[in-house]
């Protein structure tokens, strides 16, 4: 079906967002994956204590979001590339509720600024133990993440006799060769002295959400109306049907004596094509 202009921009903005999305989706749920079965982080969701309870928590954080995100894609990539109405509306409620979600996160994590920050630092904390005690690749891929995204190192800030240094961020400057920032320390910092620009990723991240349910919406109003039959509806002047007389019946004769007389049937008003005004 013909889509127009409009209905065309919204549909590749969703392919767009949902291969972004379908990305993030696949990072978060395979890390949650890789820190929920691998073999040095297993034994921890066996344990029941308060350490634990962080790092469980985040980890079924990650394993969750991923699938809803992935979830949300498979609809919205459906809906978007084979133009499907109902993949479209089970993809706005998704993105809905995930997107309420988004602002919901972002207010919490602003009112209560403090205490994220200590249960991220924890989280930290519990990695950082967990890659000294096993040295697991996946854990050390994720290390690295956070030390180059805070730029900090490890729990000690020091490069030399920190345990987990190879993960560690390029020092800048000579000062940073022998002392950095502790990364317990920069993430409780960050959300303290940042909530506000916290809360504002999240709410961004929501707002661009609300955005892709907008496309969605507007796309599935353009396949709707593409989709409707088309009707053409021929009128004619009623004056030219009722000023109609149709002719008599007549007959017409031969001169030829020995044949039977040839009659013609006039034409009646419905076989005549009448001119519209």
């Amino acid at each position: 079906m013909a889509l127009d202009g409009c209905g065309l921009l919204c549909k590749y903005i969703l392919i767009i967002f949902n291969i972004i999305f379908a990305v993030v989706g696949f990072a978060f749920l395979g890390l949650g994956l890789w820190l929920r079965f691998s073999d040095s982080t297993r034994p921890i969701f066996q344990i029941q204590d308060a350490n634990s309870y962080t790092f469980v928590t985040g980890v079924t954080v990650l394993i969750v979001l991923g699938s809803l995100m992935l979830l949300v894609v498979i609809f919205g990539d459906y809906g978007a590339c084979n133009e499907k109405r109902c993949a479209l509306q089970v993809f706005a409620v998704l993105l809905a509720m995930l997107a309420t979600m988004e602002v919901v996160v972002g207010v919490l994590a602003y009112s209560k600024s403090d205490e994220v920050g200590d249960r991220i630092a924890e989280f930290y904390g519990n990695l950082y133990a967990l890659y000294v005690m096993n040295q697991d690749p996946g854990i050390a891929v994720t290390l690295t993440f956070i030390h180059n995204m805070l730029h900090c190192c490890g729990m000690t800030g020091v490069p030399i006799i920190e345990l987990v240094q190879n993960t560690c961020p390029k020092p800048d400057g000579w000062m940073e060769h022998i002392k950095m920032s502790t990364c317990p320390g920069v993430i409780t910092e960050f959300f303290n002295s940042k909530a506000p620009a916290v809360m504002s990723i999240f709410i961004g991240t929501g707002a661009l959400l609300f955005v892709a349910l907008i496309c969605s919406s507007i796309l599935s109003r353009k396949i709707l109306s593409a989709s409707a039959p088309q009707y053409i509806i021929l009128t004619q002047t009623t004056s030219a049907v009722t000023n109609f007389q149709p002719a008599q019946p007549q007959f017409v004769t031969t001169s030829y004596p020995d044949q039977d007389p040839v009659f013609f049937t006039p034409l009646s008003a419905a076989n005549i094509p009448v001119a519209s005004a």
